[in-house]
C-alpha cells in the first residue's frame, strides 16, 4: 500500500479508465485489453472496495476529434468529488494533448484525486509527482 493513499481517498470510489485507440486494436490486441482490466485488481489490493470501470472509449482515438464520452464522464465524476483515484495501465491513456492533460492534472490536484498506473500512485498535491507526470506525458 502507498502512504499517499489516505482514508478520504478510500472513502470515495476508484475509476479505472480502459481505452485502446482503434477498432483494430480492440479486436486484435486482447492481451493489452486484459492487462488494462487487470488494473481493477491492483485498485482492490490498494484498498478500494468500489471500483468503476469506464471503457466506453475502446476503439476511439485520442488524436482525432471524436468525443470520448467515457473520458468526459470520468472527469465529471472526479470534479464532483466522488472519486478518490483514477487509474489506467499507463497515464498516457488519459489525455489526447497537453492542454487536456494539464487540465486533468490540475483538477486532480484541486479535488485531491490520485492518479494510479501500473508503476506508481501519484498525488498531484506533491510537487515531485507533478514533475514526474509532466515528464511522462512529454515522453508519450
Amino acid at each position: 500500500m502507498s502512504d499517499k493513499i489516505l482514508p478520504h481517498h478510500l472513502s470515495r470510489k476508484a475509476v479505472l479508465y480502459v481505452r485502446q485507440s482503434s477498432p483494430f486494436q480492440v479486436a486484435n490486441n486482447t492481451e493489452g485489453q486484459a492487462l488494462q482490466y487487470a488494473m481493477r485488481d491492483r485498485l482492490r489490493v490498494l484498498g478500494w472496495s468500489e471500483v468503476e470501470v469506464i471503457d466506453e472509449d475502446l476503439g476511439r482515438s485520442a488524436a482525432g476529434c471524436d468525443r470520448r464520452v467515457g473520458f468526459e464522464r470520468m472527469v465529471a465524476e472526479f470534479c464532483l468529488g466522488r472519486v478518490g483515484a483514477v487509474a489506467a495501465l499507463e497515464v498516457s491513456r488519459f489525455a489526447r494533448n497537453s492542454r487536456e492533460w494539464q487540465q486533468l492534472v490540475e483538477m486532480c490536484r484541486v479535488v485531491d484525486t490520485l492518479l494510479i498506473d501500473q508503476e506508481a500512485v501519484y498525488s498531484l498535491r506533491q510537487g515531485n509527482d507533478r514533475l514526474l507526470l509532466g515528464l511522462k506525458s512529454s515522453m508519450s
